[in-house]
C-alpha cells in the first residue's frame, strides 16, 4: 500500500533533480570554497551560482543572500544581531503570539537581555492586525517580526500593510517565510522587506541549509564569528552540497511557482470540502481564503489528537497535530490557544500539508479512512458528549 504523505509543513522530499546535481560535491567536487587551487574555485563557482538562483526566487541580489543552517539560525540571526547592533537606536522589538519558537524563543531571550518586547494578538484566524502594529510602535521600537504565513495554520498575514508602516516609521522589517517561499509569490523589494528567513527542506531541498536575505546596507552582526565567510556576516566553511541543492530547489521552485499553486490549490479545497461535508462537528482552524495552498487544519470535538495521528499511520497517512518542533509536548498548541480555542479544543487539531508529488487519488483516501477514525475514537473518548456536550448527536459519530 502506497504511503501518503501530508506532513510537508514538517519536512519535504528532496526533488530527484536537486540530489543529482548535489551528488558530486560530496565525493569528486568536494574543495572547500575558500582555496585558490582549481577544486577551491569550483566550489565557489557553485557556491555563487546557488546565490544566484536563491537570489532570483525572492527578487533579491546575490551579495544579499547569506547562507545559513536552517530556519531557526535566520530568525536567530535576524533578531539577535539587528538588536544587538542597532541598541543605539532603541531597544524594542514587536512581533506576533503565533510566530515560530525560533522567533518566539528568540524573544524571550532577548527580554532577558534587556530589550522590550510586544507579542500582538491575533484576530480568530490568526491575523495580524495591521493597525496593532501601528499602535505598538514606540519611538524605540527597532524591529517588527511578523512571519508571512503561520506554519500549523496556514494563515497568510498582511505583510504588505505591516513593512508599509514599518517603512513610515523607519522601523527595520523582518518575516520569517520558511513557509511561503517556493509556495507564493515573493518580491523583497516591492513587499519592502528588509529581513526575510528561509530553510531549504520545507521546498524539496536538503535538511541543514537555509538562507538570511538581509537589505543592502542593513546594519547587522554576525551570529558566529570565526572567517570571513557569507560577506562576514555568517563565519564557518560553507555546506556546499547542501548550498547547491537549496539552490537548484529554489530554482525549480521558481519555474513551477504558478502551476504548482493552482494544482495545491485544488487539492486543498477537495480536502478541506470532502471532510468538512463527511465529518459532523469538524471545523477548519485558520482562514480559508487566506491561507497557504497546501495547508489544511481542522479541529474535530472529542477527539485526541495523538490517538487520531496513530489511527492515520495505522493507514498509512502521514500527518501531524501541529508544528513538527512541539509535536512531542503536551502542552496546547501557543497558535490554537492564541485563536481563543480551549485546550481540550486545540488537542483535537490535525494538520494535513500537501506537496506537489500528492494526487487527487491521496486526497480522496483521506477522506475515506477519516470519518470512520473519527467515530471510532469519539465513542471511546471520555471528552464525550456527556461531559462536554449534550447536544451530540445520538448515534455518538456524528453522522
Amino acid at each position: 500500500m502506497k504511503t501518503v504523505y501530508m506532513d510537508n509543513a514538517a519536512t519535504t522530499p528532496v526533488d530527484e533533480e536537486v540530489l543529482k546535481e548535489m551528488l558530486p560535491y560530496f565525493s569528486e567536487k568536494y574543495g572547500n570554497a575558500s582555496s585558490l587551487h582549481s577544486m577551491g574555485q569550483e566550489a565557489a563557482e557553485a557556491l555563487y551560482l546557488a546565490r544566484e538562483r536563491a537570489a532570483r526566487l525572492i527578487n533579491a541580489d546575490s551579495e544579499e543572500i547569506i547562507f545559513t543552517s536552517g530556519g531557526s539560525e535566520s530568525d536567530n540571526a535576524a533578531l539577535k544581531e539587528i538588536m544587538f547592533k542597532n541598541r543605539d537606536k532603541g531597544n524594542h522589538l514587536i512581533t506576533s503570539r503565533i510566530e515560530h519558537p525560533a522567533v518566539l524563543r528568540t524573544a524571550e531571550f532577548l527580554e532577558k537581555m534587556g530589550f522590550s518586547v510586544t507579542y500582538l494578538d491575533v484576530d480568530k484566524t490568526g491575523s495580524v492586525n495591521p493597525l496593532d502594529v501601528k499602535k505598538a510602535v514606540t519611538k524605540n521600537t527597532v524591529l517588527v517580526s511578523i512571519m508571512h504565513a503561520n506554519n500549523e495554520i496556514g494563515t497568510i498575514q498582511p505583510i504588505e500593510e505591516i513593512s508599509k508602516i514599518c517603512k513610515e516609521n523607519k522601523i527595520l522589517f523582518h518575516t520569517d517565510a520558511v513557509q511561503t517561499v517556493g509556495k507564493l509569490p515573493i518580491d523583497v523589494k516591492r513587499m519592502q522587506i528588509d529581513l526575510l528567513s528561509a530553510s531549504s527542506h520545507k521546498l524539496h531541498g536538503p535538511k541543514g541549509v537555509g538562507f538570511l536575505y538581509v537589505k543592502k546596507g542593513t546594519r547587522i552582526g554576525s551570529l558566529i564569528h570565526g572567517g570571513s565567510h557569507e560577506f562576514g556576516k555568517r563565519a564557518g566553511t560553507e555546506n556546499i552540497a547542501g548550498i547547491v541543492g537549496f539552490g537548484k530547489a529554489c530554482e525549480i521552485a521558481a519555474a513551477g511557482l504558478k502551476k504548482n499553486h493552482e494544482y495545491l490549490s485544488g487539492l486543498r479545497n477537495r480536502l478541506m470540502d470532502g471532510v468538512l461535508k463527511n465529518i459532523a462537528r469538524s471545523y477548519l482552524n485558520g482562514d480559508r481564503e487566506k491561507r497557504l495552498p497546501n495547508n489544511v487544519h481542522f479541529r474535530f470535538d472529542f477527539i485526541e489528537g495523538e490517538a487520531l495521528l496513530l489511527h492515520l499511520d495505522g493507514k498509512e497517512i502521514c500527518a501531524s497535530t501541529g508544528s513538527a518542533c512541539s509535536t512531542k509536548s503536551l502542552k496546547p498548541s501557543h497558535v490554537l490557544t492564541a485563536l481563543g480555542l480551549k485546550p481540550v479544543q486545540a488537542h483535537g487539531s490535525l494538520r494535513l500539508t500537501l506537496s506537489k508529488y500528492n494526487t487527487p487519488e491521496d486526497i480522496d483516501k483521506v477522506i475515506k479512512v477519516l470519518p470512520p477514525i473519527i467515530c471510532n475514537l469519539r465513542k471511546i473518548s471520555p471528552l464525550n458528549e456527556k461531559n462536554i456536550n449534550d447536544d451530540f448527536p445520538d448515534d455518538k459519530c456524528g453522522h
